[in-house]
């Protein structure tokens, strides 16, 4: 048998491997939440879209939720100001705003022109779009300074979201949310967005791209990767001390979908060419599942 025969061979053995996840997922919402250096790298961008394409090709019903951070801070600067945060929040004045949903719109629409280019219908819709994403004023707790137009999220309308599956397209939402009271414009982080919605829509999965592989017991040695863990230990994690960071507030999220309807939460290295696929479809995964315990993860 020559080379090329195995290597054929080898591929169909993976597609035999990903066809009871195949099987489970079809049909199901999945959200994904896309951030993190995947959004500011061509090549990467594309390699996610080309996985979201897939997903929707065999059957499953995706939606993105996106961010755009970097971006918007490279704006901020180009317009004079110094990007400012509190609490890993961005305080978002009126110019910020505005710079804000400029620049996430921009994101918006050439995400759903890759997906295009991918051959799956596409809709780029912000959460005011609709009444998607209605927002109050975000406060930070102990924190005596307005942050300015951070909304959180209240409630999610998903009229829109649905009615686009139903028409056979996947949305794709900019976190920006419009005020129950004020109707004003606010910037939503972007994993509190992706949490709400997965939430509103029973998804069958969230998952979260960044710049990490996962979750590690030790963050400096990377053999500490958990493949799995369960709301439980996720807490018990948290209450250590272990969660550090920016990873305190993407496992508060995690936690609150589980408890919420969510029945798996992955978190991914965006920088790892097809890494929705390899968590979805082997039995290995690649990065860090979040279960309500582990029977349901042997489901």
């Amino acid at each position: 048998m020559n080379e090329n025969m195995n290597m054929w061979i080898q591929k169909a053995d993976v597609l035999i491997e990903a066809l009871p996840y195949i099987r489970e997922f079809s049909g199901k919402k999945i959200v994904v939440k896309y951030g993190g250096s995947a959004m500011t790298n061509s090549e990467l961008k594309k390699r996610v879209i080309q996985d979201v394409a897939l997903l929707k090709l065999i059957g499953m019903k995706p939606i993105i939720v996106h961010g755009g951070g970097k971006e918007i801070s490279k704006w901020v600067k180009l317009s004079g100001m110094e990007p400012r945060f509190v609490n890993g929040m961005r305080v978002t004045d009126e110019k910020t705003m505005e710079i804000a949903e400029m620049v996430l719109n921009k994101v918006n629409k050439g995400l759903v022109q890759y997906m295009e280019g991918d051959g799956v219908k596409a809709v780029g819709i912000s959460g005011k779009d609709g009444l998607t994403l209605q927002v109050k004023k975000k406060v930070l707790p102990g924190v005596n300074e307005d942050i300015g137009f951070v909304g959180e999220v209240t409630k999610v309308n998903t009229e829109l979201i649905d009615t686009l599956i139903e028409q056979d397209f996947v949305p794709v939402i900019c976190p920006i949310g419009i005020g129950e009271d004020d109707y004003r414009t606010y910037n939503i982080n972007a994993d509190d967005a992706a949490c709400a919605v997965a939430m509103a829509v029973n998804a069958e999965k969230l998952a979260f791209l960044s710049d990490i592989e996962g979750v590690y017991r030790d963050p400096l040695d990377p053999s500490t990767l958990l493949s799995v863990l369960t709301i439980e230990e996720t807490e018990q994690f948290i209450a250590e001390g272990n969660a550090g960071g920016g990873m305190l507030p993407k496992l508060q999220n995690c936690i609150h979908a589980l408890k919420n309807g969510v029945s798996r939460v992955h978190i991914l290295d965006g920088r790892l060419h097809h890494c929705l696929l390899l968590e979805f479809f082997t039995n290995k995964g690649v990065g860090t599942a979040l279960v309500v315990d582990k029977l349901a993860n042997e489901d």
